[in-house]
């Protein structure tokens, strides 16, 4: 590994660590404000909204440009989301111009990583960045439920913050200027990242409506590809179902366990670690060419979501999501440095990380859209634990029947 995949992994730890910090932030303030439950569960889908909207473009711009200089406006986007919040936007609305800003990230983030290691790195690589993309989920939701803590509170007021003007005149408004600081770290680090020998693709904004065709060329050749589709099916569905989990895992611990927002956020901070674990075990047993077999581990998975709806003690819902995180990090993994490796080779490296990010972002979107309108309806989060459970068991299901029809399952390269 290289001095600047280190640099890389700093950078994205940054962004990743306040982009869940602010989640948890802006989830308090929603119900701070009085919000109904759906509005809480739709700050998901609202974040993968641009995801999904921009995802023809974002992956042209990351392999037009040197990847540092996107990751580094990304993060500038993403502290415009936190200021309007911060001069009275509405949390949905603000959430969204995060994503706006993540959605750009991504593709350059891990489009990098084709360009800067070999082919049998990227496993390893792939490895590091969920490590450190874990370390940073669980140190952010437990930042983030810091700041939204009475304990937060109290120092302001020790400080004198509170009469230091509007925007830091509650521990919500100061908790976002501090996730503001963090996000300029991280483009610190951003402008550290070296350029890499790879040609960029020009890419002409008078032309940018013909992006739009490319793009669902692009997609379709990864959906078409024997490997690249199973792979793509595999994190689609993952992600779909573990980025909602991120804020079902919250409403269920108020449920199942009576825990306020800043204690709930500890147990999504549970699940990372599982995912932490999962990932290094990947990164260091699974190889490129074998990356299938960790497939039907999804079985397992989606048992352990769907008894979340049964669990009310504390010691086994730890237990029962470190085990969730560390199946799903070990699935993911393999399944992302496969689909990486399949699509630099097919479309190029910016595009096929937006070709991922759009088909989990969509999956992602619908489901969270589905969960809010259930939620408006009046379904609780157990019912929601169970029904996303339910989700992975047959979704892995008709994944494996996709591989055993393609002949794939010993030779994915």
């Amino acid at each position: 590994m290289t001095r600047g995949f280190y640099t890389i992994l700093a950078a994205q730890f940054f962004s990743s660590l306040a982009d869940n910090a602010l989640f948890v932030i802006a989830v308090e303030w929603l119900l701070l404000g009085g919000a109904a439950e759906w509005q809480r569960a739709a700050l998901v889908p609202m974040f993968a909204l641009f995801y999904v909207l921009l995802a023809p473009w974002v992956g042209a711009f990351a392999d037009s440009r040197p990847k540092g200089q996107v990751m580094f406006a990304s993060n500038a986007v993403k502290i415009g989301g936190c200021l309007i919040l911060l001069f009275g936007s509405h949390p949905l609305l603000a959430y969204a111009v995060v994503g706006l800003g993540a959605a750009a990230y991504s593709p350059a983030k891990y489009g990098i990583l084709t360009e800067l290691l070999p082919s049998s790195l990227l496993v390893r690589a792939n490895g590091w960045m969920e490590g450190f993309t874990v370390a940073s989920i669980i140190l952010g939701v437990v930042f983030g439920g810091l700041l939204i803590s009475p304990q937060w509170a109290e120092l302001l007021s020790w400080l004198g913050w509170g009469a230091s003007g509007r925007i830091a005149s509650s521990p919500a408004g100061s908790a976002v200027v501090v996730i503001v600081l963090v996000y300029g770290l991280a483009a610190l680090f951003n402008l550290g990242i070296p350029r890499t020998r790879t040609r960029l693709r020009a890419l002409r904004w008078r032309s940018a409506a013909l992006l739009l065709p490319h793009f669902w060329h692009c997609n379709l050749r990864l959906w078409r590809d024997p490997t690249g589709q199973v792979s793509l099916a595999a994190t689609t569905l993952l992600w779909g179902v573990s980025g909602n989990m991120r804020y079902i895992v919250l409403a269920w611990a108020a449920l199942a366990l009576g825990y306020a927002t800043s204690s709930s956020a500890a147990l999504v901070g549970v699940v990372a670690v599982g995912m932490a674990l999962g990932a290094a075990a990947a990164a260091v047993i699974v190889r490129l060419e074998n990356a299938f077999v960790v497939l039907p581990l999804g079985f397992l998975l989606g048992a352990a979501v769907l008894a979340m709806a049964w669990v009310h003690h504390v010691g086994l819902a730890v237990l029962l999501l470190v085990l969730v995180g560390a199946l799903g990090g070990f699935i993911v993994v393999p399944m992302n440095a496969l689909l990486q490796h399949r699509g630099h080779l097919l479309v190029g490296a910016g595009r096929s990380i937006a070709v991922q990010n759009f088909n989990e972002q969509a999956c992602i979107l619908v489901l969270g859209v589905l969960y809010s309108l259930a939620a408006g309806l009046g379904l609780s989060a157990l019912g929601a634990t169970a029904l996303f459970g339910a989700i992975v068991v047959v979704g892995v299901a008709g994944i494996l029947a996709w591989l055993r029809r393609n002949g794939r399952r010993q030779s994915p390269s």
